[in-house]
């Protein structure tokens, strides 16, 4: 038996077969490829080894398409997640980040907003005591009002606090069933309210990584808080 017809029965085996086929050649003291002829052999019976080496090609295949077809479906999936992450050419984008120091604490924002002329508007400033969830939501609260001023449109904006994206988001429905952020009743209304002027708005969940001027703007904003209290 040559290189190829082994290749050919090793393809067309199972691994049960194979691990049986090694097992027969360890104690016959013959090649695992005479023992895999043997086994694929008696696997065959009446059938005959070609019809069974066929019937395997044919459930290889099958296999291949299907597993092409997954990854097909999965790739268009993608490029549907991804077309609707991707902003407007004429839109607006905008980024926030609140942070509590400590947790509760001094609050300080930062939140980023760009036109698709250019415009840029960096904020970072103090926003008195509280928790985490205030903070970021003071921080997105800030975003919409200059975006407001600005009159922006097709405005995405992203943030890293699921939090508070989960929540703006909740359907009306979930929220009167009690499944609000508690303790963040107005912040989430104020922030609502500030969305409906401005059209369509898009909040979406970023990691912290690819959220990072405003974070930094957020962290310059607590530094200058504490340099102030540390004056005090």
């Amino acid at each position: 038996m040559n290189d190829i017809e082994f290749e050919v029965l090793a393809t067309a085996a199972f691994k049960g077969e194979r691990v049986a086929a090694r097992r027969l050649a360890a104690r016959s003291n013959v090649s695992e490829a005479a023992a895999l002829h043997q086994v694929l052999v008696q696997v065959a019976g009446a059938q005959g080894l070609p019809q069974l080496l066929a019937e395997r090609d044919a459930l290889r295949l099958r296999d291949e398409e299907r597993r092409s077809a997954r990854i097909a479906e999965k790739a268009r999936l993608l490029e549907q997640r991804t077309a609707r992450m991707r902003p407007a050419a004429d839109g607006w984008r905008g980024w926030f980040d609140g942070s509590a120091h400590p947790n509760p604490g001094q609050i300080g924002i930062g939140a980023l907003l760009c036109g698709p002329d250019g415009e840029r508007v960096e904020i970072s400033r103090r926003a008195g005591y509280g928790n985490s969830g205030e903070a970021e939501y003071l921080a997105l609260t800030a975003l919409l009002e200059a975006a407001g001023q600005l009159g922006a449109t097709g405005l995405v904006v992203h943030g890293d606090s699921q939090v508070v994206i989960n929540d703006v988001n909740l359907s009306e429905q979930a929220v009167a069933a009690g499944r609000g952020a508690k303790g963040l009743e107005e912040h989430r209304q104020r922030v609502l309210a500030l969305m409906a002027p401005l059209g369509a708005v898009s909040l979406r969940w970023v990691p912290r990584h690819r959220n990072g001027d405003a974070d930094r703007l957020s962290k310059q904003a607590i530094d200058r808080a504490l340099m102030v209290r540390g004056d005090e």
